[in-house]
């Protein structure tokens, strides 16, 4: 049996769920998994859908069969054949925790996403992403050439037929051109801490300000920066016994493990723009297992 994915954004409406349910049925599928959400301060409705054909429905055979549905309900409705992993460019400056644990995760295929290629703006990790077999590209940047490096970058997305860029700490701003082009198609992780702390050393800041609580926020990249839909986000206690160093190496961690959870529900279609937020579906029970597997 294929593994399908339909995902759904609409008007509020009755009946959305039934009309879906019955179309799927009448073509032989079976639901698997779903959720739902309404959001009644906006008027809008959420929904994805996990099934399986169990007489041989193909992708163009669904997405034909639903278009009445979907234009019945003023639908925004995509669907995905869920083992097939989307292509993925992954962008890094200078550190390197959280390249070297999505390259892990994937590696064990805790991470089903195709890698196409890894830009980098230095040399750093050329030897580290080579030997993972992957395709490195070093694009220089500089304020004299930043619209020329930023075009390069691009070209290498478009013709690796990446759908998802990943910012793994890579430290240059993109262009409102690029962050449009790609909208809901980049992702960004950056330090998150009360209060917050900008500029050089941030770390350092919040060492020396007695902070209690550290952490990462995960977003979709937008013209404004760092402010971005929040997908992911998470926080790890620190003491006043603890050095700049632990700060960092904590952070590190966090860091790492929220770009991962939020690339890992992207990639699964669980994350739905909603405005400036999101909606984000957990995962089916069996968790990341389960996924993994398609």
């Amino acid at each position: 049996m294929t593994a399908y994915t339909l995902r759904v954004t609409c008007p509020t409406a009755r009946g959305i769920v039934a009309a879906t349910s019955a179309f799927l049925a009448e073509h032989g599928c079976n639901i698997t998994d779903s959720a739902q959400f309404d959001d009644t301060r906006t008027g809008r409705f959420f929904m994805r859908m996990s099934f399986a054909s169990e007489t041989g429905a193909t992708l163009a055979d669904l997405r034909e069969g639903f278009a009445p549905v979907a234009a019945k309900f003023g639908m925004e409705a995509e669907v995905i054949e869920a083992a097939r992993p989307k292509k993925v460019v992954i962008m890094v400056s200078r550190f390197g925790h959280c390249l070297n644990d999505l390259l892990y995760r994937w590696r064990i295929g805790a991470l089903p996403i195709d890698i196409v290629a890894v830009i980098s703006n230095h040399m750093d990790y050329q030897k580290v992403v080579v030997n993972h077999d992957l395709p490195f590209h070093c694009v220089k940047v500089t304020k004299e050439n930043k619209q020329e490096a930023e075009a390069a970058q691009m070209r290498i997305v478009r013709e690796a037929g990446a759908e998802l860029i990943v910012l793994a700490r890579y430290m240059q701003v993109l262009s409102d051109e690029m962050c449009r082009e790609m909208s809901g198609r980049i992702i960004n992780i950056h330090h998150s801490f009360l209060p917050s702390f900008k500029g050089a050393n941030p770390y350092k800041q919040a060492y020396e300000r007695g902070v209690k609580l550290i952490g990462a926020t995960s977003h979709y990249v937008t013209a404004d920066l760092d402010e971005g839909p929040i997908i992911e986000q998470d926080t790890t206690r620190v003491t006043h016994a603890q050095s700049p160093s632990d700060y960092v190496a904590l952070g590190r961690d966090v860091e790492s493990m929220v770009l991962a959870r939020a690339v890992h529900a992207h990639i699964h279609d669980r994350v739905f723009l909603n405005g400036d937020k999101t909606v984000v579906f957990p995962a089916s029970p069996g968790g990341y297992a389960s996924e993994r597997m398609g």
